[in-house]
């Protein structure tokens, strides 16, 4: 079956229909032991009202404010009408909401960042002010015209669904990348496909020759060249405007798992255990051979600010490299703390130097490090393999995807690391993943041969700011 013939859109699943609500009395319902058919009396019960009582001035009481209780709009009504009541009875000084789920976006920040410490409420919010009549407090009135929390949905199905037969599964593999020209390339068994986004055009670029495989794909920042990445310890550049070959990369002993572009650099990782450092354009010898990884090299990244390489492997070490002292051959940071293979590595759009990493099976982790000071930040146990990370462009977010156990997808918020979504639909490992050039949009491909495209992130866009590194410090607690 050809596969540019295999596409399918999911459309949304008709919603189950919605189960009846049992009254509190129905006609049939019994009456208790003690109950008098024609009483002469009523006496209420109070239990209610004490209960709400206690319930509005107890200070451990839902006026606490946790994280669960204020992700619904109902949830956030319901705030302000106690808040207001305090006011009123208890003569309390509530002016506004809290905002982000009681967190404050420069909670463990490590930049000085418009965005992690300057946040406005009014970009998170509705700014419509209704006007508030009645004999209310100033603080009351307050708290009633403050900004409403805009709520954003993330749909819980792909927009699209591609088959991608002979999609290998294996967890050290790097097979799907999303180019700034919007073109999305995967690597299929011993071939190479191109899937235009915007006209759903499908190409082959080509095939490996000799019983080889393609273990990893990589775009180039122009999304001109694609380097492809064989089972045999090639590294191929194509150039996909002419669709030819531009050059072979000839110096790793095993299977190069692993691709990131730095302008006209690319590093490769492999089974080998080593990092190359090449410059395609003037030779076809690598510049740099860093052999610091004990195993296979499953995950590379380098930073926005092109200063910083970050590398994975199958040893349970995370090293960070400064380029271009990069030729000391040693990294600048160790760390040891993930207790499984590190593939998954993100740098924050917002800030150089906060890097996030996950770690296989046996870890579940994700961790954040300030690679100035060479802290690890915060870490959370997510109960599941991580296998790729991804931070959203336009404001602080994290996409993570996972295998064994749950083979999902979940979009946290940073810095709290509190669940906005979690997305299901793959039935194997999620291995694989990109994100789309506008930042919105991510694609996931498993084991079970699918491509699945999703619409995770905001379309509000936030400033960004160069920040010098050693401002970093300071916002560290």
């Amino acid at each position: 079956m050809e596969y540019d013939s295999e596409e399918a859109v999911f459309g949304t699943t008709p919603s189950s229909p919605p189960r009846p609500m049992l009254p509190y009395l129905t006609p049939n319902s019994p009456k208790s032991p003690g109950s008098r058919e024609n009483a002469d009396r009523f006496i209420p019960s109070r239990l209610s009202e004490a209960f709400t009582r206690k319930q509005l001035f107890s200070p451990s009481s839902s006026l606490a404010l946790t994280p669960e209780s204020f992700d619904t709009p109902k949830s956030e009504e319901a705030t302000t009408y106690k808040l207001s009541l305090r006011n009123e009875l208890l003569k309390e000084n509530n002016l506004e909401l809290p905002l982000n789920n009681g967190h404050s976006f420069s909670d463990n920040s490590v930049c000085d960042s418009p965005v992690l410490k300057y946040t406005s409420p009014v970009k998170q919010h509705s700014s419509f002010k209704a006007p508030i009549y009645g004999p209310v407090s100033p603080a009351s009135k307050k708290l009633l015209q403050s900004p409403r929390k805009v709520t954003r949905k993330i749909p819980k199905i792909p927009y699209r669904v591609l088959d991608a037969p002979d999609l290998q599964d294996d967890f050290y593999l790097n097979l799907l990348d999303w180019s700034s020209q919007n073109v999305l390339a995967v690597g299929l068994g011993p071939s190479v496909y191109l899937w235009n986004a915007g006209s759903g055009q499908v190409t082959k670029l080509c095939d490996m020759n000799d019983n080889d495989l393609v273990t990893a794909v990589a775009w180039s920042e122009r999304g001109q060249y694609l380097a492809v990445g064989t089972d045999k310890g090639h590294v191929n550049i194509w150039d996909t405007t002419s669709i030819s070959n531009f050059a072979t990369l000839s110096e790793h002993l095993g299977r190069v798992g692993s691709l990131a572009w730095n302008g006209d650099y690319l590093a490769s990782g492999s089974r080998d255990r080593t990092i190359c450092i090449w410059d395609h354009q003037r030779s076809h010898q690598p510049l740099h051979v860093l052999s610091m990884h004990q195993q296979e090299v499953c995950g590379l990244r380098w930073s926005h600010d092109r200063q910083m390489l970050a590398s994975g492997g199958n040893d349970n070490k995370l090293f960070v490299w400064h380029w271009p002292s990069i030729s000391s051959l040693k990294p600048v940071y160790k760390f040891a703390d993930h207790m499984a293979a590190v593939k998954a590595l993100s740098w924050s759009p917002q800030c150089n130097n906060l890097l996030a990493s996950g770690g296989g099976t046996a870890d579940k982790t994700i961790r954040f490090w300030n690679t100035t000071t060479g802290q690890q930040v915060q870490h959370l146990d997510t109960g599941s393999q991580v296998c790729n990370l991804a931070w959203s462009s336009n404001g602080h977010e994290l996409v993570s995807t996972h295998g064994y156990s749950q083979n999902h997808i979940t979009v946290w918020r940073y810095p709290s690391m509190s669940q906005i979504a979690k997305l299901t639909g793959h039935t194997k490992r999620v291995l694989y993943m990109a994100t789309s050039p506008d930042g919105e949009n991510i694609v996931t491909g498993a084991g079970d041969e699918t491509l699945r495209f999703w619409q995770v992130f905001s379309k509000v866009n936030f400033a960004k700011e160069n920040v010098s590194l050693l401002n970093a410090m300071t916002y560290l607690r």
